[in-house]
């Protein structure tokens, strides 16, 4: 088994541009994300998946500064690049991550991959019935299960975020539903708007100095403390992004 965590990252966002360089502490939102990744016990190697674009160039290049493994593809064709990702790197299952994610938790990380290998399915998630903080997806599944989707998904949602032909479709796949024991749905640490990234960098800045390796439980220990601090990106929806996509499901997407 390769298992191979790709985690996916653009510049062009249109709420945030440049988001996933934006620094932390003095240092770029997904390299202080890929920190906390990399606690993983579980991960056998991570690949950065961005586009050929331009405007993903200086992302690419921090890549490189930093040792870390990139692959280029479309900028539109999320699903072809993660595809071709998997492929370069000889993944037989994959772990999905998102490059809007600093809060990312390795030990979350690590629960959806325990459970995905113990329950032998084809697609894992601990964001279908959502209970964790948004920010705190991760999704794992079996490379064959990726190409099938690769090969057969044409609707626009489902080429821009990866997965939704996957999980649309538990008469062909083995679903489970990895949930947390307590309902924090609610809890919104992604960052896609300026205010997401208020909440984060002020997260980084109380807790990073005195533990970088500060867990779910520091965060939700200091938000129990300081309450108002929830309130800066609360009004947010969720899957926003997602829920786009959906929009222009009439349209054809590229999917060569």
């Amino acid at each position: 088994m390769n298992l191979v965590a790709i985690l996916q990252a653009r510049s062009s966002s249109s709420r945030l541009p440049g988001k996933v360089l934006r620094p932390i502490l003095g240092v770029p939102m997904l390299l202080r994300q890929i920190e906390r990744i990399q606690r993983s016990r579980m991960l056998h190697s991570l690949v950065v998946a961005t586009s050929s674009d331009a405007s993903d160039d200086a992302l690419a290049a921090t890549c490189a500064q930093n040792g870390i493994a990139c692959f280029r593809g479309s900028l539109d064709d999320v699903l072809d690049r993660f595809y071709q990702a998997a492929q370069s790197q000889k993944a037989t299952d994959v772990v999905r991550l998102t490059g809007d994610c600093p809060l990312a938790d390795p030990e979350v990380i690590d629960k959806v991959i325990q459970e995905y290998l113990e329950a032998n399915v084809d697609y894992a998630a601990n964001a279908l019935e959502p209970s964790y903080p948004d920010g705190l997806d991760v999704e794992a599944f079996r490379f064959a299960v990726l190409e099938r989707a690769w090969r057969d998904a044409h609707m626009v949602s489902e080429r821009e975020h990866v997965t939704p032909y996957i999980y649309k479709h538990p008469e062909q796949f083995k679903l489970l539903k990895v949930c947390n024991a307590e309902n924090l749905s609610h809890l919104r640490w992604t960052v896609d708007n300026p205010e997401d990234f208020e909440f984060v960098s002020r997260i980084y800045e109380a807790l990073y100095p005195g533990k970088a390796d500060f867990t779910t439980a520091d965060i939700l220990a200091y938000l129990r403390q300081h309450p108002g601090l929830g309130a800066v990106n609360a009004h947010l929806e969720r899957n926003e992004g997602y829920q786009r996509s959906l929009a222009k499901d009439g349209s054809t997407a590229t999917d060569s």
